[in-house]
Protein backbone atom coordinates (compact mmCIF):
# COMPACT_ATOMS: atom_id res chain seq x y z
CA UNK A 1 0.00 0.00 0.00
CA UNK A 2 2.87 2.37 0.77
CA UNK A 3 4.31 1.85 -2.72
CA UNK A 4 0.93 2.55 -4.30
CA UNK A 5 0.50 5.76 -2.29
CA UNK A 6 4.03 6.89 -3.23
CA UNK A 7 3.30 6.28 -6.91
CA UNK A 8 0.00 8.18 -6.74
CA UNK A 9 1.75 11.03 -4.95
CA UNK A 10 4.35 11.21 -7.74
CA UNK A 11 1.58 11.64 -10.32
CA UNK A 12 -0.57 14.01 -8.23
CA UNK A 13 0.54 17.28 -9.82
CA UNK A 14 -0.73 19.05 -12.94
CA UNK A 15 2.55 19.19 -14.86
CA UNK A 16 3.35 15.57 -14.10
CA UNK A 17 -0.07 14.43 -15.29
CA UNK A 18 0.49 16.41 -18.48
CA UNK A 19 3.86 14.69 -18.92
CA UNK A 20 2.27 11.27 -18.50
CA UNK A 21 -0.36 12.10 -21.10
CA UNK A 22 2.23 13.34 -23.59
CA UNK A 23 4.59 10.38 -23.10
CA UNK A 24 1.68 8.02 -23.73
CA UNK A 25 1.71 9.28 -27.33
CA UNK A 26 5.34 8.41 -28.12
CA UNK A 27 8.97 8.88 -27.18
CA UNK A 28 9.84 12.48 -26.36
CA UNK A 29 12.99 14.35 -25.31
CA UNK A 30 13.27 16.89 -22.50
CA UNK A 31 13.64 19.63 -25.11
CA UNK A 32 10.43 18.60 -26.88
CA UNK A 33 8.51 18.37 -23.61
CA UNK A 34 9.84 21.76 -22.55
CA UNK A 35 8.61 23.28 -25.81
CA UNK A 36 5.15 21.78 -25.35
CA UNK A 37 4.73 22.71 -21.68
CA UNK A 38 6.31 26.16 -21.94
CA UNK A 39 8.31 25.57 -18.75
CA UNK A 40 12.03 25.69 -17.98
CA UNK A 41 14.13 22.62 -18.71
CA UNK A 42 15.33 22.19 -15.09
CA UNK A 43 11.74 22.20 -13.86
CA UNK A 44 10.58 19.70 -16.48
CA UNK A 45 13.61 17.50 -15.74
CA UNK A 46 12.75 17.41 -12.03
CA UNK A 47 9.19 16.32 -12.80
CA UNK A 48 10.44 13.66 -15.19
CA UNK A 49 12.84 12.28 -12.59
CA UNK A 50 10.03 11.92 -10.05
CA UNK A 51 7.89 10.06 -12.58
CA UNK A 52 10.76 7.76 -13.57
CA UNK A 53 11.65 7.05 -9.93
CA UNK A 54 8.02 6.09 -9.35
CA UNK A 55 8.11 3.68 -12.30
CA UNK A 56 5.49 5.63 -14.27
CA UNK A 57 7.87 6.61 -17.08
CA UNK A 58 10.75 4.82 -18.79
CA UNK A 59 13.91 6.76 -19.66
CA UNK A 60 16.60 5.71 -22.13
CA UNK A 61 19.60 7.44 -23.65
CA UNK A 62 20.40 7.85 -27.32
CA UNK A 63 23.80 9.49 -27.60
CA UNK A 64 23.52 12.87 -25.86
CA UNK A 65 19.72 12.71 -25.92
CA UNK A 66 17.39 11.16 -23.34
CA UNK A 67 13.95 9.92 -24.40
CA UNK A 68 10.93 9.34 -22.18
CA UNK A 69 7.85 7.23 -22.72
CA UNK A 70 5.09 5.73 -20.61
CA UNK A 71 6.37 2.74 -18.61
CA UNK A 72 5.65 -0.65 -20.15
CA UNK A 73 6.24 -3.18 -17.38
CA UNK A 74 5.31 -3.53 -13.74
CA UNK A 75 2.42 -2.44 -11.53
CA UNK A 76 3.32 1.23 -11.90
CA UNK A 77 3.10 0.86 -15.68
CA UNK A 78 -0.47 -0.40 -15.38
CA UNK A 79 -1.32 2.48 -13.07
CA UNK A 80 0.25 4.99 -15.48
CA UNK A 81 -2.07 3.84 -18.25
CA UNK A 82 -5.10 4.04 -15.93
CA UNK A 83 -4.18 7.60 -14.94
CA UNK A 84 -3.73 8.71 -18.54
CA UNK A 85 -7.04 7.16 -19.58
CA UNK A 86 -8.75 8.97 -16.68
CA UNK A 87 -7.77 12.43 -17.98
CA UNK A 88 -10.85 13.95 -19.70
CA UNK A 89 -10.37 14.04 -23.47
CA UNK A 90 -11.97 17.51 -23.60
CA UNK A 91 -9.55 19.01 -21.08
CA UNK A 92 -8.46 22.36 -22.56
CA UNK A 93 -4.86 22.04 -21.36
CA UNK A 94 -4.54 18.52 -22.74
CA UNK A 95 -5.97 19.54 -26.11
CA UNK A 96 -3.42 22.35 -26.42
CA UNK A 97 -0.55 20.04 -25.36
CA UNK A 98 -1.53 17.49 -28.00
CA UNK A 99 -1.76 20.19 -30.67
CA UNK A 100 1.80 21.24 -29.84
CA UNK A 101 2.87 17.59 -29.86
CA UNK A 102 1.39 17.17 -33.34
CA UNK A 103 3.43 20.15 -34.53
CA UNK A 104 6.62 18.57 -33.16
CA UNK A 105 5.79 15.26 -34.83
CA UNK A 106 5.21 17.02 -38.16
CA UNK A 107 8.61 18.68 -37.87
CA UNK A 108 10.16 15.29 -37.09
CA UNK A 109 8.43 13.75 -40.08
CA UNK A 110 9.66 16.47 -42.42
CA UNK A 111 13.21 16.09 -41.13
CA UNK A 112 13.13 12.30 -41.49
CA UNK A 113 11.71 12.54 -44.99
CA UNK A 114 14.43 14.98 -46.01
CA UNK A 115 17.15 12.68 -44.70
CA UNK A 116 15.66 9.69 -46.47
CA UNK A 117 15.37 11.61 -49.75
CA UNK A 118 19.04 12.56 -49.53
CA UNK A 119 20.17 8.99 -48.88
CA UNK A 120 17.54 6.89 -50.64
CA UNK A 121 19.54 6.57 -53.87
CA UNK A 122 22.00 4.12 -52.40
CA UNK A 123 19.25 1.82 -51.15
CA UNK A 124 17.32 1.94 -54.41
CA UNK A 125 20.48 1.26 -56.41
CA UNK A 126 21.23 -1.89 -54.42
CA UNK A 127 17.60 -3.02 -54.39
CA UNK A 128 17.60 -3.04 -58.19
CA UNK A 129 20.26 -5.76 -58.10
CA UNK A 130 18.36 -8.38 -56.13
CA UNK A 131 14.97 -9.99 -55.66
CA UNK A 132 12.02 -7.77 -54.74
CA UNK A 133 11.81 -6.93 -51.05
CA UNK A 134 8.25 -8.24 -50.90
CA UNK A 135 9.58 -11.73 -51.63
CA UNK A 136 12.20 -11.44 -48.89
CA UNK A 137 9.62 -10.24 -46.38
CA UNK A 138 7.22 -13.02 -47.35
CA UNK A 139 9.98 -15.58 -46.81
CA UNK A 140 10.66 -14.15 -43.36
CA UNK A 141 6.99 -14.37 -42.44
CA UNK A 142 6.89 -17.99 -43.58
CA UNK A 143 9.74 -18.80 -41.18
CA UNK A 144 8.33 -16.77 -38.29
CA UNK A 145 5.99 -18.62 -35.89
CA UNK A 146 2.34 -18.21 -36.90
CA UNK A 147 1.39 -17.95 -33.24
CA UNK A 148 3.85 -15.09 -32.82
CA UNK A 149 6.33 -14.39 -30.01
CA UNK A 150 6.39 -12.19 -26.94
CA UNK A 151 9.56 -10.15 -27.57
CA UNK A 152 11.53 -9.47 -30.76
CA UNK A 153 14.82 -7.65 -31.32
CA UNK A 154 15.69 -6.20 -34.74
CA UNK A 155 19.48 -5.75 -34.84
CA UNK A 156 20.56 -2.95 -37.19
CA UNK A 157 16.97 -1.84 -37.65
CA UNK A 158 17.78 1.02 -40.06
CA UNK A 159 14.47 2.56 -41.09
CA UNK A 160 12.50 0.05 -38.99
CA UNK A 161 11.06 -1.90 -41.90
CA UNK A 162 11.44 -5.31 -40.21
CA UNK A 163 9.54 -4.03 -37.19
CA UNK A 164 6.70 -3.02 -39.48
CA UNK A 165 6.71 -6.38 -41.26
CA UNK A 166 6.71 -8.49 -38.07
CA UNK A 167 4.64 -6.18 -35.86
CA UNK A 168 1.52 -8.30 -36.22
CA UNK A 169 3.26 -11.35 -34.76
CA UNK A 170 4.94 -9.87 -31.70
CA UNK A 171 3.72 -8.58 -28.36
CA UNK A 172 6.66 -6.20 -28.05
CA UNK A 173 9.54 -5.35 -30.40
CA UNK A 174 12.69 -3.26 -30.17
CA UNK A 175 14.91 -2.18 -33.04
CA UNK A 176 18.49 -1.10 -32.37
CA UNK A 177 20.86 0.89 -34.56
CA UNK A 178 23.85 3.19 -34.07
CA UNK A 179 22.68 5.83 -36.53
CA UNK A 180 20.58 8.52 -34.91
CA UNK A 181 19.46 9.66 -38.36
CA UNK A 182 18.19 6.18 -39.21
CA UNK A 183 16.48 5.93 -35.83
CA UNK A 184 14.71 9.22 -36.47
CA UNK A 185 13.33 7.79 -39.72
CA UNK A 186 12.34 4.54 -38.00
CA UNK A 187 10.69 6.29 -35.07
CA UNK A 188 8.65 8.45 -37.42
CA UNK A 189 7.53 5.47 -39.50
CA UNK A 190 6.46 3.49 -36.45
CA UNK A 191 4.49 6.43 -35.08
CA UNK A 192 2.75 6.99 -38.42
CA UNK A 193 1.86 3.28 -38.56
CA UNK A 194 0.47 3.40 -35.01
CA UNK A 195 2.79 0.59 -33.86
CA UNK A 196 3.06 1.59 -30.22
CA UNK A 197 4.37 -1.82 -29.20
CA UNK A 198 7.44 -1.32 -31.41
CA UNK A 199 10.27 0.94 -30.26
CA UNK A 200 13.79 1.83 -31.38
CA UNK A 201 16.97 2.42 -29.39
CA UNK A 202 20.52 3.50 -30.15
CA UNK A 203 22.84 0.60 -29.38
CA UNK A 204 26.03 -1.18 -30.44
CA UNK A 205 25.26 -4.54 -32.07
CA UNK A 206 28.45 -5.99 -30.58
CA UNK A 207 27.43 -5.00 -27.03
CA UNK A 208 23.65 -5.06 -26.84
CA UNK A 209 22.27 -3.37 -23.71
CA UNK A 210 20.04 -6.31 -22.76
CA UNK A 211 20.48 -9.19 -20.31
CA UNK A 212 21.16 -12.66 -21.67
CA UNK A 213 18.03 -14.56 -22.64
CA UNK A 214 15.85 -11.44 -23.00
CA UNK A 215 14.17 -12.13 -26.36
CA UNK A 216 12.19 -14.89 -28.06
CA UNK A 217 13.30 -13.92 -31.56
CA UNK A 218 15.80 -11.67 -33.33
CA UNK A 219 16.32 -10.48 -36.90
CA UNK A 220 19.53 -9.36 -38.61
CA UNK A 221 18.39 -8.01 -41.97
CA UNK A 222 21.01 -6.88 -44.53
CA UNK A 223 23.47 -5.89 -41.80
CA UNK A 224 26.29 -8.45 -41.72
CA UNK A 225 27.92 -7.31 -44.97
CA UNK A 226 28.67 -3.94 -43.32
CA UNK A 227 30.28 -5.41 -40.20
CA UNK A 228 33.90 -5.90 -39.19
CA UNK A 229 33.04 -9.14 -37.36
CA UNK A 230 29.91 -10.97 -38.54
CA UNK A 231 30.71 -13.80 -36.12
CA UNK A 232 30.76 -11.31 -33.24
CA UNK A 233 27.35 -9.97 -34.21
CA UNK A 234 25.88 -13.49 -34.32
CA UNK A 235 27.43 -14.38 -30.96
CA UNK A 236 25.84 -11.32 -29.34
CA UNK A 237 22.50 -12.09 -31.01
CA UNK A 238 22.67 -15.64 -29.64
CA UNK A 239 23.38 -14.32 -26.16
CA UNK A 240 20.19 -12.28 -25.92
CA UNK A 241 17.97 -15.15 -27.16
CA UNK A 242 16.03 -17.38 -24.80
CA UNK A 243 16.38 -21.19 -25.12
CA UNK A 244 14.70 -22.24 -28.35
CA UNK A 245 14.61 -18.63 -29.51
CA UNK A 246 14.58 -17.91 -33.24
CA UNK A 247 17.21 -15.91 -35.14
CA UNK A 248 16.57 -14.93 -38.78
CA UNK A 249 19.62 -13.73 -40.72
CA UNK A 250 19.11 -12.09 -44.11
CA UNK A 251 22.00 -11.16 -46.37
CA UNK A 252 23.56 -11.73 -49.77
CA UNK A 253 24.98 -14.99 -51.04
CA UNK A 254 28.61 -14.71 -52.27
CA UNK A 255 29.00 -12.37 -55.25
CA UNK A 256 31.67 -10.39 -57.10
CA UNK A 257 30.29 -6.84 -57.24
CA UNK A 258 33.37 -5.00 -56.01
CA UNK A 259 31.66 -1.65 -56.64
CA UNK A 260 29.53 -2.29 -53.56
CA UNK A 261 32.68 -2.03 -51.42
CA UNK A 262 33.74 1.28 -52.91
CA UNK A 263 30.38 2.98 -53.41
CA UNK A 264 28.24 1.54 -50.61
CA UNK A 265 30.72 0.63 -47.84
CA UNK A 266 30.12 -3.14 -48.03
CA UNK A 267 32.92 -4.90 -46.17
CA UNK A 268 31.90 -8.39 -47.27
CA UNK A 269 30.67 -9.53 -50.68
CA UNK A 270 28.09 -11.97 -49.37
CA UNK A 271 28.29 -15.13 -47.26
CA UNK A 272 28.24 -18.84 -47.96
CA UNK A 273 25.85 -21.17 -46.18
CA UNK A 274 28.76 -23.08 -44.65
CA UNK A 275 30.30 -19.87 -43.30
CA UNK A 276 27.09 -18.73 -41.60
CA UNK A 277 26.36 -22.22 -40.27
CA UNK A 278 29.85 -22.35 -38.75
CA UNK A 279 29.36 -19.02 -36.94
CA UNK A 280 25.99 -20.24 -35.69
CA UNK A 281 27.50 -23.42 -34.25
CA UNK A 282 30.24 -21.42 -32.50
CA UNK A 283 27.55 -19.25 -30.90
CA UNK A 284 25.35 -22.09 -29.69
CA UNK A 285 22.85 -21.80 -32.53
CA UNK A 286 21.41 -24.57 -34.68
CA UNK A 287 21.19 -23.33 -38.27
CA UNK A 288 18.14 -24.62 -40.15
CA UNK A 289 17.63 -25.09 -43.89
CA UNK A 290 18.46 -21.98 -45.88
CA UNK A 291 16.09 -20.14 -48.21
CA UNK A 292 17.74 -18.72 -51.35
CA UNK A 293 15.96 -15.99 -53.30
CA UNK A 294 17.73 -15.52 -56.66
CA UNK A 295 18.02 -12.01 -58.07
CA UNK A 296 19.94 -10.43 -60.92
CA UNK A 297 22.79 -10.61 -60.14
CA UNK A 298 22.49 -10.76 -56.32
CA UNK A 299 20.89 -13.66 -54.48
CA UNK A 300 19.39 -13.01 -51.06
CA UNK A 301 19.75 -15.79 -48.49
CA UNK A 302 17.69 -16.27 -45.34
CA UNK A 303 19.37 -18.36 -42.66
CA UNK A 304 17.07 -19.43 -39.79
CA UNK A 305 18.66 -20.61 -36.54
CA UNK A 306 17.53 -21.52 -33.02
CA UNK A 307 19.24 -21.04 -29.67
CA UNK A 308 20.38 -24.39 -28.35
CA UNK A 309 19.44 -25.19 -24.76
CA UNK A 310 17.00 -27.24 -22.77
CA UNK A 311 13.41 -26.79 -23.88
CA UNK A 312 11.50 -26.94 -27.12
CA UNK A 313 13.07 -25.38 -30.19
CA UNK A 314 11.29 -24.15 -33.28
CA UNK A 315 11.37 -26.75 -36.06
CA UNK A 316 12.21 -26.08 -39.67
CA UNK A 317 11.58 -28.06 -42.88
CA UNK A 318 14.01 -30.92 -43.44
CA UNK A 319 15.55 -29.62 -46.63
CA UNK A 320 16.94 -26.32 -47.80
CA UNK A 321 15.23 -24.75 -50.76
CA UNK A 322 15.52 -21.99 -53.31
CA UNK A 323 12.57 -19.76 -54.09
CA UNK A 324 12.27 -17.63 -57.18
CA UNK A 325 8.96 -16.25 -55.92
CA UNK A 326 7.26 -16.43 -52.54
CA UNK A 327 3.55 -15.58 -52.33
CA UNK A 328 2.79 -12.52 -50.19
Amino acid sequence: MDDLLATLKAAAETTRLRLLALCAHGELTVTELTQILGQSQPRVSRHLKLLCDAGLLDRFREGTFAFYRLAEKGQSAELARVLVDAIPADDVTLILDLERLDAIKRARSESAAAYFRENAARWHEIRSLHVAEGEVEAALLRLFPDEGVEELLDIGTGTGRMLEVLAGRVHRAIGVDQSREMLAVARNRLEEAGLRHCHVRQADMYQLPFPSGSFDAAVIHQVLHYTESPAGVLAEAARILRPGGLLLIVDFAPHHLEALREEHAHRRLGFSDAEVAGWCRQSGLDCGPVVHLPGDPLTVSVWPATRLAAGAAISFPKTAHSLSGVPS
